[in-house]
């Protein structure tokens, strides 16, 4: 980690200061968020991609072999990693 010396108005500082005890944090890991921030405001975000889960023709829902109710299940579905039968 490098260390970086600026010049801030005093009571600014003790004003941030107080801020970041009350939001339980200091004041330099808020630095580093805020700068973390500003460097990444300009960079593109890659759009966002919703998988489609294997849907069953014949009756509507999910394919057999996943359980909609588990999490593991579904990423599974998503990521491609979970043999979906091809006769429901």
């Amino acid at each position: 980690m490098t260390n970086l010396t600026i010049s801030l108005d005093e009571n600014l500082v003790k004003q941030a200061r107080i801020k970041a005890i009350q939001e339980g944090t200091s004041l330099s890991a808020k630095v580093r968020e805020l700068l973390s921030i500003y460097v990444r405001q300009d960079m593109p975000t890659a759009p966002v991609v919703i998988p489609k889960l294997p849907v069953s023709k014949a009756r509507g829902g999910l394919q057999a072999g996943i359980d909609p109710s588990s999490n593991c299940s579904m990423y599974d579905a998503m990521d491609g990693e979970i043999e979906v039968s091809r006769l429901s």
